[in-house]
């Protein structure tokens, strides 16, 4: 109104100049009804512009008047569209703040009052489930499989709801049928890949990986990670298997892991199994020089040490140098060498060996198989004192979870179908390797070293007394020689002391002291 009489003014002032302007604005006439009205011009355009402002005045005010509903209505709309917003609000925070029943109160009244089906529907489904009632909580879920645009959200709904009660067969079924969508979500993947690994169907998780590289669901390198771990599963269960054909697909397996992914290493140790049975104990050397190059692991070692069994120590610690040599820089080739110079029995090498363990043998990195290892080389040496002292330590320090890998038979990787597909998922998701026999403390191959028992104190005495008992001594009979108990004392091995020597000598008459000096 205000914008129109501004208008008005401004055009009716303009032609009021221009009328003085000119110096003669006339006269306006106007006849009407026998009355004939004369006025100046200017006067006349004034008259006009009044009018024409309140002909629009009037015409706004019967609009504003004809639309009053209408303002009132949208008024009304705008009011209730406030009010459903602060009620999916409200509903979405007590869902946050884990008030089941406050966000329940909330959905129904944005159910009323707001137009917003998406949204409502998921406050709905959230609040049931924040309450824990499971009936209303596949209502609301299954009502949203029903909205194309929220079909994969209440698949979910229903899928983890379905996974929650124990049925896991309906939530992989949930998960197929989202799975099957044009823009599946990642969570249907992980659910039925999870499903595969745990029935430990590997050939169905492979063709699940296919798939889903191809639908750009996973990266290329989950994939291959994935890929190599189920061909290693697949060939440790086919490698036993009575059909030749089987076990020629087990090896095939076992070569393409291996290849794909050197640093799984239960694909090498597999792979180098079965091509030392096919007599191609070159290949197996390849496949486990390859894997040590990507990740040391004291499985490897041993099934490399054990592919030439006629060769002799020099030979073999030769051979296990060329591995160590492959990765260098790595803990496990530090231990590698103290083996590899055990086997030479050269006190210079074992030595080397062990001074470049030093870092390694730190307090924090201590492990029972390094004291171990370190117990064995001390004994190498000769120094026997402080092998046990290393031996004394291993009590009190960790295991290693890659030497938990290997059973007591010296078996590496024999895993179950569960543990494969906790080792599979592990290394998929994370390259990293997991290690069930660890996590349920199964019993493996020993750490630490034996130690002659010679070191006890009482074991001189119950040897002498049974090397005394074999001259037909008469019984508490002590032999004149008790030089014996020193030289056990000492660390010397009466067991390896040829008989005569140990004999005592002849006693005349009772046994005597030896007189003190």
């Amino acid at each position: 109104m205000i914008r129109s009489l501004l208008i008005l003014l401004t055009i009716t002032t303009l032609i009021v100049l221009a009328i003085g302007l000119i110096g003669d604005p006339g006269l306006a006439s106007l006849s009407w009804m026998n009355y004939r009205i004369d006025i100046p011009a200017t006067a006349a355009v004034i008259l006009i512009g009044i009018m024409a402002f309140c002909a629009v005045a009037f015409w706004n005010l019967a609009l504003w008047l004809a639309r009053s509903p209408q303002r009132a209505e949208r008024a009304r709309a705008e009011q209730r569209r406030r009010q459903g917003e602060d009620a999916i609000t409200r509903g979405f925070m007590a869902v946050a703040t884990g008030d089941g029943s406050e966000a329940r109160r909330h959905a129904i009244k944005a159910l009323d009052l707001s137009d917003n089906t998406i949204l409502v529907r998921i406050l709905t489904a959230m609040a049931a489930e924040e309450s824990g009632d499971a009936a209303a909580t596949k209502s609301a879920y299954s009502a949203m499989v029903s909205v194309p645009e929220l079909k994969l959200a209440g698949l979910r709904g229903l899928m983890q709801l379905a996974a929650r009660q124990g049925d896991k067969a309906e939530a992989v079924k949930l998960a197929a049928e989202a799975y099957n969508q044009p823009r599946p979500g990642m969570w249907s993947f992980e659910t039925l890949f999870e499903a595969r690994l745990e029935a430990g169907e590997w050939a169905e998780a492979l063709d699940l990986i296919e798939g889903a590289l191809t639908r750009k669901l996973i990266s290329p390198i989950f994939s291959e990670r994935a890929k190599a771990s189920l061909m290693a599963a697949s060939a440790a269960r086919l490698e036993t298997s009575d059909d030749a054909q089987m076990r020629d697909q087990a090896l095939d397996y076992a070569q393409r892991a291996a290849k794909l992914q050197p640093q799984f290493t239960p694909a090498a140790i597999i792979a180098a199994r079965l091509l030392k049975k096919a007599n191609k104990a070159g290949r197996a050397e390849d496949v486990l020089e390859a894997a040590w190059a990507a990740r040391p692991h004291p499985a490897l070692w041993l099934a490399y040490r054990d592919l030439v069994s006629d060769e002799t120590p020099k030979e073999r610690a030769r051979r296990l140098q060329g591995l160590a040599d492959r990765n260098a820089k790595h803990r496990e080739s530090r231990l590698l060498q103290v083996e590899r110079a055990l086997l030479t029995n050269t006190k210079a090498e074992i030595s080397t060996a062990l001074a470049a363990l030093e870092d390694d043998s730190a307090e924090a990195n201590l492990t029972k198989r390094l004291c171990g290892v370190i117990a064995r080389g001390a004994q190498g040496l000769g120094d026997y004192d402080t092998a046990r002292v290393w031996i004394a330590k291993a009590s009190g320090v960790r295991g290693e979870a890659d030497w938990s890998d290997i059973d007591a038979e010296g078996n590496a990787f024999t895993y179950s179908a569960s543990d494969w597909s906790d080792v599979i998922l592990t290394f998929a998701e994370t390259a990293a390797l997991s290690h069930p026999r660890y996590e349920r403390g199964d019993k493996g191959l020993p750490e630490i070293p034996d130690m002659p028992t010679r070191y006890v104190p009482s074991m001189p005495f119950i040897k002498g007394s049974s090397r005394s008992s074999s001259v037909r001594t008469e019984p508490g009979h002590i032999p004149d020689d008790v030089g014996q108990y020193d030289a056990a004392i000492t660390g010397q091995d009466l067991d390896d002391e040829p008989l005569e020597e140990a004999k005592p000598k002849p006693a005349r008459g009772r046994a005597r002291a030896p007189k003190s000096k």
